[in-house]
């Protein structure tokens, strides 16, 4: 199977901090910043510099870093320089609750932290181990995009909701790493891009990669997949997710549910793209899963305009929760996970069960 060869890397430790690309100015620019306190990672993912549930992970991996580095500067005693280390690592996980990436690196550098005995191996540490995460998380995608492509028919329109793409990710992409693993071997694949509303993360960031990167890409509006479905020009559908239940349910940007509803109808097969770690074994059902009230501006405001009348009631809810019963597979590092999920998704895990 061929390679496709992507260079966007949207997250990455240089030396002593994080340099990421400012997700916030998408399209009218593609400018990196340079993130080199603690507080500046935490609000880099609260606010969105950073997002995707793989490259918000890898942002909270550093984001300790940086915390244990600062740490460092106050003379503190190690077990005060642990224990507040430890302190501002659970904070950091609050920045952004659904995504169950950020709480499983933060995890990661927290077993780091409690393994050294000095401050200089535990920030030693913490920065290979942050690299290491970052560097495994593209490996990670290329092996999902290996798998999805497995299942992708020639010549496919396939659809995807919100990004999960390279700049989700360490770089490649989870469900757009499908796309560009089947791209590779197939150059009439091609993509409709659901906008996602209210962040428009499809309309700027999807179509923004697949169009750098030279793949054929359609932007359609959130409202309109059930009739390109109708119509026949919709083959399959591939999105991300931020936490997956232990029972295939799929948490994914708001909106996602709708899509895989009117996929169901139009039997048309519906995939989720996404490694072992969004998988959250420790819940049973996506009805365990912290949904994200996000900013009423949001949905209230569009490039600084408002939309709506002041006094009026919004709800915005950063995610929605897909059942297993509408998901067709899960595709993972590991391989595809097909109903019952819960024996399949074991499987995948094997000794790690």
């Amino acid at each position: 199977m061929k390679k496709f060869e992507s260079k966007i890397r949207p997250i990455e430790w240089v030396d002593t901090y994080c340099r990421m690309v400012d997700q916030t100015k998408f399209p009218e620019k593609y400018e990196y910043v340079d993130i080199k306190t603690g507080q500046q990672m935490f609000d880099a993912i609260k606010t969105m510099i950073v997002r995707g549930a793989p490259a918000i992970g890898i942002a909270g991996a550093q984001g300790v870093t940086l915390y244990a580095q600062e740490l460092s500067k106050n003379n503190l005693s190690f077990e005060e320089y642990k224990k507040q280390l430890i302190e501002r690592a659970d904070y950091l996980v609050s920045s952004r609750p659904t995504a169950v990436n950020l709480y499983w690196a933060v995890e990661k550098q927290k077993e780091i932290i409690n393994k050294y005995s000095t401050i200089d191996e535990i920030i030693t540490n913490l920065r290979i181990n942050g690299k290491e995460i970052e560097l495994e998380d593209i490996a990670i995608n290329e092996k999902i995009g290996e798998y999805g492509a497995m299942v992708v028919p020639k010549s496919a329109t396939i659809l995807t909701h919100c990004n999960a793409g390279a700049l989700a990710t360490g770089g490649y992409g989870t469900a757009l790493g499908v796309v560009r693993s089947a791209y590779a071997n197939d150059p009439t694949i091609q993509v409709f891009a659901d906008e996602t509303r209210p962040r428009q993360q499809g309309a700027r960031i999807t179509t923004l990669e697949l169009v750098m990167d030279g793949i054929p890409v359609t932007l359609i509006t959130d409202g309109m997949c059930s009739y390109f479905m109708k119509k026949g020009m919709i083959d399959m559908v591939v999105v991300g997710a931020d936490r997956i239940a232990a029972n295939g349910d799929a948490a994914n940007k708001i909106g996602t549910y709708t899509v895989a509803i009117a996929a169901k109808y139009h039997n048309i097969p519906f995939y989720v793209a996404a490694p072992l770690s969004t998988i959250d074994r420790s819940i049973n059902s996506g009805d365990e899963i912290v949904i994200e009230e996000r900013s009423h501006e949001e949905v209230t405001v569009i490039n600084g305009k408002r939309i709506c009348p002041e006094g009026v009631n919004v709800i915005n809810p950063g995610f929605d929760v897909t059942p297993h019963e509408l998901i067709t597979g899960i595709i993972t590092e590991k391989g595809i996970a097909r109903p019952d999920y819960k024996s399949s998704i074991e499987a995948l895990f094997g000794d790690k069960v």
